[in-house]
This record gives C-alpha cells, sequence and structure tokens, in this order.
C-alpha cells in the first residue's frame, strides 16, 4: 500500500532585496578609483605659489606631471598609507611615505577623532550624561514647552561643541512617552530629538568631527570664525525651537492636525503619566559632569584667536594668554580628560584601560573616512590636476561678489553632502580645492567652513542616508514621509538664515 506524499505548499517567491545606501567608507573607495582614472584626462596644470603656499590667482598654466602609468599604479596603491602620513616634498611638491618634508597625510586629525572618541566613551561609559538628561526631562515633565525647549538646547549644546548626533537615539524610548503624555503625537518627541541635536551640529562652534576636520584642511586654526558661528548657534536653535514649539502646540490643542498620528494606546498616556522617576544624581555623577563642562570650556579658549576675535583684525598680534593650540595639543588633552574622568569614576585600571580602547575602536570608522578622502587628494596632487579644477571652478566664480561667493559654497556643497554623508570625509576631499579658491574671492576662509559645515548640516536634518534621521523616525514609530512634511518647511526658513549668514560673513570679512 503506498501513501500520498504530502502535499507541499507553494513557494513564496523571494524577498526583493532593498537597497541599502553604501557606506562612507565604500563611496570614497569607489571615488578614489574613479578620480584616479579621471586624472589620465584631466590636464595637468598649477600655480604659482606665496610664501605662504597658497595659490596665486592668475597664474595657472599647464604642466607635465611627470608620472608614468606605473607611477599612478603606485599612488592608487599607497593611497590610504598617504593619506595618513605621506610627507609632501618641498621642492617637487609630491606626496609620498618615504620623502622628506612636510606632513601632507592627516595623521594628527587621524589621532584626534581616535581620542575625543575614547573620552567621550568614557564619559557615556559613567552614566552621568545619560542620567542628567533624564532628570532635566523628568523634572520637567509637566511644563510641555519649557521641557521641549530644554531638551532641545542641551542637545543642540552638545552637538555644537562635540558632534552630539548618534548618541540621541537611546533617548526615544524617554522622550515619546513624555511627550504622549504630555498631549503631545510622536513627531513631536522626534523633532524634538533629530532637531535639537542636528541644529546644534549645523551651527558647529568647535565640533571637532566638522569644525575641526574642516579647519585642518583648509589649514586655518579650530577657532577662526567662531563667532559668526556662535551668533548663528544662537538664531538658528531659537528657530528651531520655536518651530517645534509651535506644531506641539497646534497638536495639543487640536489632535486632529497631528501629522504623524496616534497609535493604539497612545492618548492614553496623557492621562496616565507613569513615567518612573530616574535616579538622582550621585556626587559622581556631578564631578564627571564638572569635568566634561571644563574640558570643553577650556578647549574653546585654548583654540580661539582672542586678539583677532576681540579686535576684529586677522593679523593682530596675540595675547599673552593665548594657547593657539591645535590637533596634537587637543588629542593630547582629550586622552589626559579620559583618564581622569575614569579616575573620579572610580572605574580601576582594567574598567578604565578596556573603556578607552573600545572608544578608541568605536570612532575607528569615521577617522578611516578622513585618511581615505585624505589619500583621494594625494591622488589629485601628484597627478597635478588639483590646480586644474581649481583654476574651472574660478571661471565659474570670477566677477562674483564675496557674499554671494560664500552663498556658492553652500549650495554647491549641498549634492555633496548627500553623496558622502560622512561629514569628516566631505571636508577632508572639499577642503583642499574651496579654501584657494576663498583666497581668489578675497573671502576668509573661516567663512567657507563655515557655509560648508552649514550645508552638511542641513542635509543631515532631513536625508535617508543618515543613521540619527532614518534611524531616529523607525525608532519614534513615524513614517519617514510624514517626517519630511513635517520638517520642510522649517527646511526652506534655515535655507534663507544660513544664505544670510555666510553672506554677512563674507562681506564682513
Amino acid at each position: 500500500m503506498t501513501t500520498a506524499a504530502p502535499e507541499q505548499a507553494p513557494e513564496e517567491p523571494p524577498a526583493k532585496k532593498r537597497f541599502v545606501f553604501p557606506s562612507a567608507l565604500t563611496v570614497l573607495a569607489v571615488v578614489t578609483v574613479a578620480v584616479w582614472a579621471l586624472a589620465f584626462l584631466i590636464p595637468s596644470g598649477q600655480y604659482d605659489r606665496d610664501a605662504d603656499g597658497a595659490p596665486i590667482e592668475g597664474t595657472y598654466h599647464r604642466v607635465d606631471s611627470g608620472q608614468s602609468f606605473v607611477d599612478r599604479l603606485n599612488d592608487l596603491f599607497l593611497a590610504p598609507v598617504n593619506g595618513l602620513y605621506g610627507i609632501q616634498d618641498a621642492k617637487t611638491g609630491a606626496v609620498g611615505p618615504g620623502l622628506a618634508g612636510e606632513l601632507y597625510g592627516s595623521a594628527g586629525v587621524f589621532l584626534f577623532v581616535l581620542a575625543i572618541g575614547a573620552f567621550i566613551t568614557v564619559v557615556f561609559a559613567t552614566g552621568a550624561l545619560d542620567r542628567g538628561i533624564a532628570r532635566l526631562a523628568h523634572r520637567l515633565r509637566h511644563r510641555g514647552e519649557l521641557l521641549i525647549a530644554g531638551v532641545m538646547l542641551v542637545f543642540s549644546l552638545l552637538g555644537t561643541v562635540e558632534g552630539f548626533a548618534e548618541e540621541t537615539l537611546g533617548f526615544y524610548g524617554l522622550i515619546v512617552p513624555l511627550m504622549l503624555a504630555l498631549g503631545y503625537d510622536r513627531m513631536v518627541a522626534t523633532g524634538t530629538i533629530i532637531l535639537g541635536a542636528g541644529i546644534g551640529v549645523l551651527c558647529s562652534t568647535v565640533n571637532p568631527f566638522a569644525t575641526g576636520v574642516a579647519s585642518s584642511a583648509a589649514d586655518i586654526s579650530l577657532g577662526d570664525g567662531i563667532v559668526l558661528r556662535a551668533v548663528m548657534w544662537v538664531v538658528l536653535t531659537a528657530v528651531t525651537i520655536a518651530y517645534v514649539i509651535h506644531y506641539a502646540k497646534r497638536v495639543q490643542k487640536d489632535p486632529g492636525r497631528s501629522l504623524s498620528g496616534f497609535l493604539p494606546g497612545d492618548r492614553e498616556h496623557r492621562a496616565t503619566d507613569t513615567t518612573e522617576e530616574p535616579p538622582d544624581l550621585t556626587a559622581l555623577h556631578q564631578a564627571v559632569l564638572m569635568v566634561v563642562t571644563l574640558v570643553f570650556a577650556f578647549m574653546i579658549f585654548s583654540v580661539v584667536p582672542w586678539s583677532s576675535a576681540l579686535t576684529g583684525k586677522a593679523d593682530a598680534e596675540p595675547y599673552g594668554f593665548e594657547l593657539g593650540w591645535s590637533f596634537p595639543e587637543l588629542a593630547a588633552m582629550f586622552l589626559v580628560a579620559a583618564v581622569v574622568v575614569g579616575l573620579v569614576a572610580r572605574f580601576g585600571e582594567q574598567k578604565l584601560s578596556s573603556t578607552i580602547i573600545q572608544g578608541a575602536a568605536d570612532f575607528i570608522s569615521p577617522a578611516l573616512v578622513i585618511v581615505l578622502a585624505r589619500g583621494v587628494t594625494v591622488i589629485m596632487n601628484n597627478s597635478k590636476v588639483t590646480d586644474t579644477v581649481l583654476h574651472s571652478i574660478e571661471g565659474v566664480v570670477q566677477g562674483t561678489s564675496s557674499g554671494l561667493f560664500a552663498v556658492i559654497v553652500f549650495i554647491v556643497n549641498l549634492p555633496l553632502a548627500f553623496l558622502i554623508p560622512s561629514t569628516s570625509g566631505h571636508a577632508t576631499l572639499a577642503m583642499p580645492i574651496l579654501a584657494p579658491l576663498a583666497d581668489f574671492a578675497g573671502v576668509s576662509r573661516a567663512v567657507v567652513v563655515t557655509a560648508w559645515q552649514s550645508a552638511s548640516g542641513w542635509m543631515n536634518l532631513w536625508v535617508p542616508t543618515t543613521a540619527v534621521t532614518i534611524g531616529g523616525v523607525a525608532l519614534a514609530k513615524v513614517g519617514y514621509n510624514k517626517y519630511l512634511r513635517f520638517v520642510a518647511p522649517l527646511l526652506g526658513i534655515l535655507f534663507i538664515l544660513i544664505c544670510g549668514f555666510v553672506w554677512a560673513g563674507a562681506v564682513m570679512t
């Protein structure tokens, strides 16, 4: 007797794989190969240089790169190495790891990123910053508008001084229930977190991952242009907070006007605020927060060119108390500060060592992005096409006013910020071209840095290639399309304000 074979269920068609935008490392690897190939087609040329090494406008001329195919292949192979510690020969201008001259690679910035990564990781390991923000949110839980303003202000302050962005993803579990309990919707929580930190990063004053890397690539001090950026931070943060509060009040008054809508159970939060009170800040947590405040305050003091900032003269004689620190000193400071925070938190040798190592490891990705981007500029430098590209852009902006030039720099960097979502990689790649262009236009390089970081920050408020945005709306359970509807009017307002600020900064300098 035979038995019938069991009936098999029809196979489901394989699910289509969703397109995932490649990482910044992959993008820059592709850019490296593409630039290397294009260098065969772009004519070699160079400008005459002044005593400071800056190109002199109107002196561009064609030259022979002097490179064979094997030389170019070797440059491609060594691009990451040259991006880290390539040395530029003073006579020929060529960059290579075995030459004698000045450091062209980004070893200083690379170590700085690892050092601040170690410091930030040690701080978060203490739990002081998380608990401090949680205490603030809970204390203001019955005062909705003040809660929104307080949380956004803290996030914005952290964003402008240390690039606080991805760290916000851990706060949705706290902020979303609080906002629902106050009669708001999930979009209010989303805007409070994403826009709070995002506007701080957009208006970075001393953010090492944006302003710091860009300033290094532009060959200026981290403190140059800090006055303009500080004013921008105050104004744009106030505008963004007012925008979110306006929407929150509208939803609280008429829930039907919510852009995100409400999930089952959301409306019950308002009647039953069951948010548990977080533990108090211990004396240890207070001490850690004090150390963190002092470290960032001292960083600002150490990099600001006080004589230029107070007198308005770029060539003013430095005051005796000015430190004029740059990336080597700042890297050392953050390493020491990481140890100090660990000692204050009583970590012990084993935990402190492992946390510092883990922190440096967590930040190896942005550090490598900087190295790869610098490697691209080495390929352009050795094939002598950098000045050719600069000369072609010079023709486009020639004759424009300084203010219009600054606005053009902002607009040109918008698509670049989309293609290269890493602020560090974008800065390292773009600044070698933009900084000399500013000299031709008679504009301070600091204004170009501000225009560049504004473009990067503006795009990162909404593009789906950033984990902060796409991860944030997912955690808040808000549709990305609905978030775009919410943020679109603010993006228009910020666009106009940024253009006004960079235009004014260029005219005044």
